[in-house]
This record gives structure tokens, sequence and C-alpha cells, in this order.
């Protein structure tokens, strides 16, 4: 039944093997993109406990007694305190910026007397929220164990955290910074793998489509036609988007299903309005989202056909693209939980410079209301698309797109790579 399955099945392997761009998109870039993957988790969790540990916290001391001396005291063993003479913490909010501190506590001028009496005192807890990604309320938790460590040193629940959010520069009563993160969660990982998903799937369209012109001979005839090459070109390009824009929706739904399944189990005690709050993007902010991922899609478009070009086939179309994965992969899992602003300028630098950080940058930017980053991203992306497209319509509009090969010579030895045109 199974004559010569193990002659076909050597075979397959051989070929398999053989192929060069199946062996380093298989086996080399798995080795290489996980530990830069786990090093990049690494150093997320790090920068926010090393963030957490040098924060700066501004107190507002409206009692002046010997216990609220002894309460900032306690805060200051781990963090550091700066008392700031103001009469509310409206006019704290300027000063944040100032001493580069994103927390605010306010003692009342009943701190010492009930703490005397042991009848419990409520204290205000402001931090700014930002929208940083996953572990922004590591700050926020810290300062929830010193001030249990105080109770327990003191009395049990004797100080009671009353916490609110300060938004845009905006103090927002009774709104908990953390609660707020926990329902931010789900933009700050449904929208990077949104984008990822949806770059890799335009690009496998368009790379197909080429390589399978190119592999089932159509391509000749089709340059051949009355039709302006730069618009074959265009075609493909807006075929591929309108494709890979209904698989990402349909995508989209499916994974907030997903996600509205955890969520509908947990209960939930308080309602927040996140229009209200001002953490939804306005009008010009999602013109700007849209204009972001539009130039970010399409020069990964037109990067998809001029690595296609130097392709034979189908299947090495898609391993020549498999190529640019990880330049997809990486920022969107390092965003998820990273602050771009808070990372070491060689690493925001390199952040920056790949083109498909910046729809996910833009993303959080808008929310925040800062259209200057997301302005940045759509001017830097479209330069490099211009780049890109220039080059793809250079190829459309010779017959180089038909001929040109990628060739691995020499890849037991010096593994030289080559690119020539074998007319």
């Amino acid at each position: 039944m199974l004559k010569g399955f193990w002659n076909v099945l050597v075979k397959e392997l051989k070929e398999l093997v053989r192929d060069p761009k199946i062996l380093l998109g298989m086996i080399i870039v798995p080795v290489i993109l996980f530990p830069v993957l786990g090093s990049i988790m690494s150093l997320s969790v790090q920068s926010a406990q090393e963030s957490a540990s040098k924060a700066t916290l501004l107190v507002l001391d409206h009692d002046g007694g010997e216990n609220s001396s002894q309460f900032i005291a306690f805060l200051n063993s781990s963090l550091r305190v700066i008392k700031v003479n103001v009469s509310t913490v409206e006019d704290a909010v300027p000063l944040l910026s100032t001493y580069n501190a994103t927390d605010i506590v306010e003692i009342p001028s009943d701190f010492s007397f009930n703490v005397t009496a042991k009848t419990g005192v409520h204290v205000g807890f402001y931090s700014v929220f930002s929208g940083t990604g996953i572990l922004e309320g590591i700050g926020s938790s810290m300062i929830d164990a010193l001030v249990t460590r105080f109770n327990r040193n003191v009395s049990p629940d004797i100080v009671y955290r009353d916490k609110s959010a300060i938004i845009k520069g905006k103090v927002v009563q009774g709104v908990d910074p953390q609660v707020l993160s926990t329902l931010m969660i789900s933009q700050s990982i449904a929208m990077p793998i949104t984008i990822m998903i949806l770059l890799s799937y335009s690009m496998q369209i368009a790379a197909t489509s080429v390589a399978m012109e190119k592999e089932e001979k159509t391509l000749e005839t089709l340059l051949t036609l009355p039709i302006d090459r730069f618009a074959i070109l265009m075609g493909k390009l807006s075929g591929s988007i309108i494709v890979a824009g209904v698989g990402a929706a349909a995508y989209m739904l499916g994974f907030n299903y997903y996600l509205g399944s955890f969520s509908s189990a947990i209960p939930s005690t308080t309602t927040l309005d996140l229009v209200s709050l001002g953490l939804v993007p306005s009008l010009f902010g999602y013109l700007l989202l849209g204009i972001s991922l539009f130039v970010t899609l399409l020069s990964a478009l037109a990067l998809a056909v001029v690595l296609s070009a130097f392709a034979e086939d189908t299947r090495g179309a898609q391993s020549l693209v498999g190529f640019v994965y990880p330049l997809m992969l990486i920022p969107a899992i390092a965003l998820m939980y990273l602050d771009v602003g808070s990372l070491p300028s060689w690493l925001r630098i390199v952040l920056y410079a790949i083109p498909y950080s910046h729809p996910i940058i833009a993303s959080r930017a808008v929310t925040m209301g800062d259209y200057w980053t997301a302005g940045f991203g759509i001017v830097y992306v479209t330069v490099f698309t211009l780049v890109i497209m220039y080059v793809a319509s250079r190829l459309f509009a010779t017959e180089k797109i038909l001929t040109l090969k990628l060739r691995f010579r020499g890849l037991r030895g010096r593994g030289k790579v080559s690119a020539e045109d074998s007319r």
C-alpha cells in the first residue's frame, strides 16, 4: 500500500534541504528571532522595574504633623519624594514634567489626628495614565505595596487609598489607573497583532500574485498588452490591499470575540466611558492612523513585489517574503510592553527606523492626542514607500521582471549570494 513511500519522502527532504531560502526561513530565522523576542521581553520588564524604582513622587502635605512626616519618610525610603507647596492637585499637575514624575500623593489635613486615633484616613493617589502598554501599572503597584507595608507597621487599614487618574494633563477623580490600564490592554494587544497580520497577509498575496504570473508564464503576455506598466503594478497592489483588508476584518471579528469571551466572564464593578475620558481617537486622529496604515501597507506590498521579482516560483517568493516578517513581529511584540520614550536612545532609533513600527506607534499616539508623532511616522514611511515604489516601477518598466533571479551559491562553502540576470 505504501510501496515507494520512503523513496518519495527522501526525495522531498532532499529538495527542501537543498533550497537555501527554506533553510534560512525555517531554521536560521527562528533561531535568531526567538532570542531577540526573549531579550525584548526581558528588557521590557527590566525597564518597567527600573522606572518604578527610580520613580519620583510628588507629595502635597496638608497636615504637616508628625505622622504625615513619618509617612512621607516611609515613602522616601523606596521612592524619590519631593514635597511641593501648592494648594491643589490641579496646581501640582504642571510640576510633573518639571520633576519627571508620574504620581502625586495628597495627604489630608486630618492625617495625623486620624492615625493617632486609629480611625483611618483617606489619602489621595493620582497617577498619570499614558497608555504605554501592558506593564504600565508597575509604578502604581509599587506605591500600593509601600502603603500596605506602612499600614502593617502602624495599624491595619489605617491608610485608605483613593485612586484617581491624570489623563492628558487633567485630573479625573475616582478613576483607578490600573483598572483603566486593564480596559486598554485589549487595544494594546489587538492593534499590533492586527497590523502585523494585515501586513503579512498583504505581502503574501502580492508576492504570490507576481510569482504565479512568472511561474505560469502569463506575465510575459500581460506585459505585451497595450496597458501602462505602472497601471499593472498599481492594479496588483490595489487588489492585494482589498483582499488583505477583507482578511484582516474577518480576523479582527474572530479575535475580538476571543477577547470578549474572557472579559465577559470577569465581573465588572466599574463602568468607564473612554469617550468622555478622551481615550478614543478624534476624527483627525483616525485620519492620521488611516494614512499611516495605508502608506505602510503600500510600502509592504511594493517590497513584496520587489522580492518576488527575484523568485522563480511561488514557493520561492513566499520564502523571500518570510525574511521580512521579523521586522513586523518584533515591533508588534515589543510595543505591547514597552514605552518607546523610556527606551535607550539606540533602541528607540532602531524601532523608529523600522517602517512597520509606525502604525502601532501612531495608534497609541493618536489615542493620547500626540499628533506630531503620528505625523512624523507618516512622513518617514511615505519617503520609504516612494523609494520602494520607484524600485518596483523600474522593475516593471523593464524586462528584468521576467528574468531576474536570486541564487545562493556556495551554501556549503562561503554562502555567497548573487542576484543575476539569467537571459
